[in-house]
């Protein structure tokens, strides 16, 4: 299994343009298409009142502003990626989720960025971080902001015997597989060995040069020792499943997942 179509989800945020030059690399490493999207919903006015202006005339510049952010969005991806020769842009009016929905049949991985809280993105090209997370059946690469690279040469894997996990797994063998150095790390309280051993002689199946690590509980978050662990390792890349549920179109992560989302300083490839 290799990756041969990355997408990249673009938006007006100032770390776009990092955010396409790391999914452009990653394209380049793996020979694969790199597919742009983004999406924007018009801002139609729902209340029309009294108004000079006739509203055949608001609707269009309402949708000229539309365009002109979509139009904004294509000319960052293309000068991001421009070293890169196999691209290709997707993107119209629609809401950002429900395009992406759409679009994800043609991508084996799909990298998008965590925003900063003063970032300033249009909420009507935003890509929701739960709804993508948790409703696009595909394996997710979060980046965090101002990050343009991972290497992805030294690997910390979150292990849980869960679902979420043994799909990421399975998920990121392409990255596992190139990897230097992969610590499965998991973080429990009189906890056998066994099962991490088992998770490391099966990745050895695949080629995958990994390590077992039981931690204990020691007043840190799951996410913060693993964020420790990838500063120790030296790693750039965790990957991990991702745990959550919906209600009301809100996403409520678990806490490994909502921290990590948070702030972790390095990229975290998740499933669900």
């Amino acid at each position: 299994m290799s990756y041969a179509s990355i997408m990249v989800a673009v938006d007006d945020g100032r770390h776009a343009s990092a955010r396409v030059r790391l999914a452009a690399d990653l394209a380049e490493r793996f020979s694969a298409r790199l597919v742009g999207v983004a999406a924007c919903m018009p801002d139609y006015p729902q209340y029309y009142g009294e108004t000079a202006a006739p509203m055949d005339l608001i609707f269009e510049e309402v949708r000229l502003a539309a365009r002109g952010k979509l139009l904004g969005a294509e000319q960052v991806f293309r000068d991001a990626a421009l070293p890169y020769g196999r691209v290709e842009w997707r993107a119209d009016f629609d809401h950002p989720i429900r395009y992406l929905e759409r679009q994800v049949l043609a991508a084996d991985l799909v990298v998008v960025g965590r925003h900063e809280e003063d970032e300033g993105v249009d909420p009507s090209v935003t890509f929701a971080m739960g709804d993508v997370l948790m409703g696009l059946g595909r394996p997710v690469l979060v980046v965090p902001p101002g990050v343009e690279h991972v290497a992805a040469e030294r690997i910390i894997l979150g292990w849980k015997n869960s679902s979420q996990t043994r799909r990421a797994v399975s998920d990121a063998m392409p990255v596992l597989r190139r990897a230097e150095a992969v610590q499965v790390l998991r973080v429990t309280e009189g906890e056998s060995r066994a099962e991490v051993e088992d998770v490391v002689h099966y990745l050895s199946l695949h080629d995958v040069q990994a390590s077992a690590v039981l931690a204990s509980p020691s007043g840190w978050t799951v996410a913060d020792e693993m964020q420790k662990r990838a500063a120790e390792l030296g790693a750039d890349l965790i990957v991990t499943g991702a745990y959550g549920y919906s209600r009301l179109r809100e996403w409520f992560f678990g806490g490994v997942t909502r921290d990590l989302l948070a702030k972790a300083p390095v990229c975290c490839l998740m499933s669900h």
